[in-house]
């Protein structure tokens, strides 16, 4: 099983590269764990909204298989403490999937369908963020999930 975390659109900042690669890393002693980039840039960004949801939809869509778990990551969706999330993890582990793929939406966020075929909807907060600082929060998130799971010396309550 690995652990991916989609998100659409370019990465652009050096600095927080570095953050997120070594939460990769750190991610990695505990269960695979890979950034899937998926390139929307051929979809003309003066697409209406609806349809430009749902170009990105396929482009997800057309990545996923029958054994992979589907969780969207939606400021609408179930909030989590720290604690609560690596609960959630382990339970989520434990349903064997091929893959468990996170995903970041587009500049509009995630269509309808792609949230039904989720699993449940994650919210790491209600703000609006870049998406390569979802990047950052939620691998560090991830990072700190596995060290509450192997009680390790990195969560303090």
């Amino acid at each position: 099983m690995t652990i991916e975390l989609w998100s659409l659109g370019k990465e652009n900042n050096k600095r927080m590269d570095e953050a997120i690669t070594e939460y990769t890393k750190r991610i990695n002693r505990y269960q695979a764990f890979k950034m899937v980039n998926i390139d929307n840039t051929k979809i003309n960004k003066n697409t209406p909204m609806e349809q430009l949801l749902a170009r990105e939809a396929d482009l997800i869509t057309q990545k996923l298989t029958d054994r992979d778990l589907l969780i969207a990551l939606d400021d609408k969706g179930k909030a989590f403490t720290s604690v609560q999330f690596a609960e959630k993890l382990n339970q989520t582990m434990n349903l064997s999937p091929q893959r468990i793929i996170f995903l970041i939406g587009g500049s509009y966020g995630i269509a309808q369908s792609l949230k039904e075929k989720s699993q449940f909807l994650l919210s790491l907060s209600s703000f609006t963020f870049p998406h390569q600082l979802v990047r950052l929060l939620f691998s560090e998130q991830l990072y700190r999930a596995f060290t509450i799971l192997k009680n390790e010396k990195y969560h303090h309550e």
